[in-house]
């Protein structure tokens, strides 16, 4: 991959839209990438999870009814976000390939996370906004699901705009082939990041052999990196990543996602969880 050149961008809420999409132009416009701005409306019959048992035709409708114009609602406040954007940073709106950094809008109806897993497969990179720690909802769905059925790296949005994407990046390295896949994903910003580290917790399996092995790596792909080792000294080492990620004020951190099964890490939890509910900075995650 020599650069993102269609970025998908799913928004959901008014609450993160702002933040998420100028996040994804700001990446975007390191390669002059089209943005895909997708937002999928639930179906509003699908507020109705059993029909029967004391509900009346009347009632249902009134249901259906209600919940297609609270979805109505909430589409044309997330599409009056996205034009503003626009119309901000002076983005054109494009059908075709531009010379330089466009965005488009696009609409479904159904699930969120089914409809997003359908479009990665056919982007490049998927841009969403890092699921709120408190509530675990429809966002911690699309995330989990793009990761592990969408074929494509996932970069998280922060809650606050980072005035940086790619200057200094980290690098979470343990040797697994997730990891790997990550590291060959982020090439495209590794070439061009002022900075590169390649965090290894000590205390997990690898070693610093193998974090060597991949600088040396790197250096093949024209990327200059050193190794920062980091102690859990009694923290996990998804706390220890993010804390040493902080330190370095990395505006990137890399890594793979879910690298050690055990039914997903008991439901989604471990390394990955933490980091993702965690992290001041964007993170790019590859499964």
């Amino acid at each position: 991959m020599t650069a993102y050149k269609l970025i998908l961008t799913p928004l959901a809420e008014v609450s993160d839209a702002s933040v998420t999409l100028e996040t994804a132009l700001r990446l975007g416009g390191l390669f002059q990438s089209h943005v895909k701005v997708l937002h999928v409306r639930p179906d509003p019959t699908s507020a109705i999870p059993m029909i029967g048992e004391g509900l009346s035709g009347v009632m249902v409708d009134e249901m259906i009814n209600a919940a297609d114009t609270q979805g109505r609602e909430v589409t044309s406040k997330v599409r009056a976000v996205y034009d503003e954007v626009l119309r901000r940073l002076d983005i054109p709106e494009a059908g075709q390939p531009l010379a330089r950094l466009s965005a488009s809008w696009t609409e479904k109806l159904g699930r969120e996370d089914d409809e997003v897993c359908h479009l990665a497969r056919v982007s490049d990179l998927v841009v969403l906004p890092t699921p709120d720690p408190d509530f675990d909802g429809v966002a911690s769905l699309t995330v989990n699901a793009v990761l592990l059925e969408g074929g494509r790296p996932v970069l998280l949005a922060p809650k606050v705009l980072p005035a940086t994407i790619g200057t200094r990046i980290a690098i979470a390295w343990n040797g697994s082939a997730e990891g790997a896949r990550a590291v060959s994903d982020a090439l495209p910003l590794l070439q061009q990041a002022k900075l590169v580290t390649v965090l290894h917790v000590t205390e997990e399996e690898g070693g610093l052999i193998s974090a060597q092995e991949l600088v040396d790596y790197l250096a093949w792909q024209g990327v200059t990196a050193d190794i920062h080792a980091v102690s859990p000294k009694g923290h996990g080492a998804g706390e220890t990543l993010v804390a040493a990620a902080t330190d370095w004020q990395a505006d990137l951190l890399v890594m793979g996602a879910y690298t050690h099964s055990r039914l997903r890490q008991l439901i989604m939890g471990g390394v990955t969880r933490h980091v993702l509910h965690h992290a001041k900075m964007p993170v790019l995650l590859s499964h």
